[in-house]
């Protein structure tokens, strides 16, 4: 098993992402980082079209309409991907320059806005009162969700390329190295750091975490799923959600990609060129998995999980059997974001375009539709209880409502 739990005082040697990985230069696939595959979907740009021409858009009748509620530039995400968080009264945003923004969820009204006068790389998680940021030196940033004041900071190691997560006194970060690390939120000190060896090629569209009261969940490249134990980071259960396949180090990435959606029962994750699955939260068993390749994470509400896939189909699978009953594939190629579930009736994605799609989740068929300001919309979405909040490649934070 490839992991290893540093308590605060080890001085156990990192091991680090040079040692033994590949630099490819991929023709369909820009390649960044050490040894890690920017995109395999033909992007070369934030702003790029994808190589594979997209399906266009069909005409339907809509059901409802997706109303802009309002809008805040907050600035480009640039070659990264920004997600942002709500704490119920507010939402908050950044961007690659190193801007911070917290914004009014009713009405749209900036609250406060800070420069941290650095790149960003890795934001927005939200949590235990505060706003945390992720940068291409593998630093925390963590600011006070009450006024922006800074709270701390803390190197975890390498470049940090999805939200920390915030829950129980903790937060969670993860490098591109392999190494998750729990710090304390009070001041950011370590508690643990779970170091991992990687494949030789592993995606930059990296596995997100969740934090409960007993562990960190988190999905890996080569497609194994963890649960590490809150207290000191030892594993609780480990299994696979994927199985490399192939003869080249491109056949076989096999990793865990971003969002993961938990409930009482189960946690749940895609990989790309392996499946779609939910394991049981406490042993790690697996409870259902079937053949997907994904780039993007997945979502999940009372009855379904959702998932897009490589070629834009948007696919549910009951969350108890993993039974399939609907597959929406007028989106091919169009480079979806990962879904999102809304108002309990629907599941939304965004697209290359900025195009935000409402489909219903009893049928997969589509009720609305809202351009946003014409950039890629890659990341999760923000759900509401009557609409959702987009950040778009460009900038734009963007409330949409239901109507």
């Amino acid at each position: 098993m490839h992991w290893e739990a540093k308590l605060r005082r080890s001085h156990a040697p990192l091991w680090s992402c040079l040692a033994g990985r590949l630099a490819v230069l991929v023709l369909v696939a820009g390649v960044a980082g050490c040894g890690t595959v920017s995109t395999v979907t033909g992007w070369f740009g934030p702003n790029a079209k994808p190589k594979a021409k997209p399906a266009e858009l069909i005409d339907f009748k809509s059901a409802l309409t997706l109303l802009r509620s309002w809008e805040v530039n907050i600035g480009v995400a640039g070659a990264y991907m920004f997600v942002p968080a709500t704490d119920g009264q507010a939402v908050y945003a950044a961007s690659r320059d190193g801007r911070v923004v917290k914004v009014d969820l009713a009405t749209g009204k900036e609250l406060w806005r800070i420069e941290v006068a650095q790149t960003l790389s890795a934001g927005v998680g939200v949590g235990e009162g505060l706003v945390l940021l992720g940068t291409p030196r593998g630093e925390v940033l963590a600011y006070r969700t009450q006024d922006g004041a800074p709270a701390w900071r803390a190197k975890v190691g390498s470049e940090i390329l999805v939200p920390p997560a915030a829950a129980q006194g903790v937060v969670a970060a993860r490098g591109n190295d392999g190494r998750i690390s729990l710090l304390e939120a009070t001041d950011g000190k370590l508690r643990w750091e779970s170091l991992r060896t990687l494949p030789a090629l592993t995606l930059r569209e990296q596995g997100h975490l969740l934090v409960t009261d007993k562990a960190v969940y988190a999905g890996h490249a080569g497609g194994r799923m963890t649960a590490l134990a809150l207290n000191n980071g030892a594993p609780l259960w480990e299994g696979n959600l994927a199985v490399p396949r192939g003869t080249t180090e491109l056949e076989r990435i096999a990793d865990v990609v971003g969002p993961l959606a938990m409930d009482d029962r189960r946690v749940c994750g895609a990989a790309y060129q392996g499946r779609v699955g939910c394991m049981d939260l406490a042993r790690g068993g697996g409870l259902w998995a079937r053949e997907v390749s994904a780039l993007r994470g997945v979502d999940m509400d009372g009855r379904m999980v959702y998932v897009a896939d490589v070629r834009g189909g948007v696919l549910a699978f009951d969350k108890q059997r993993g039974t399939h009953p609907w597959k929406q594939d007028k989106l091919r190629d169009r480079d979806l974001s990962s879904p999102t579930a809304v108002a309990e009736k629907y599941v939304a994605v965004g697209d290359y375009q900025g195009y935000v799609h409402l489909l219903n989740t009893d049928d997969g068929a589509f009720v609305a539709r809202a351009p946003t300001d014409g950039s890629p919309i890659r990341a999760a979405m923000v759900p509401l209880a009557s609409g959702l909040v987009v950040q778009t490649g460009n900038g734009n934070l963007i409330a949409l409502r239901i109507q």
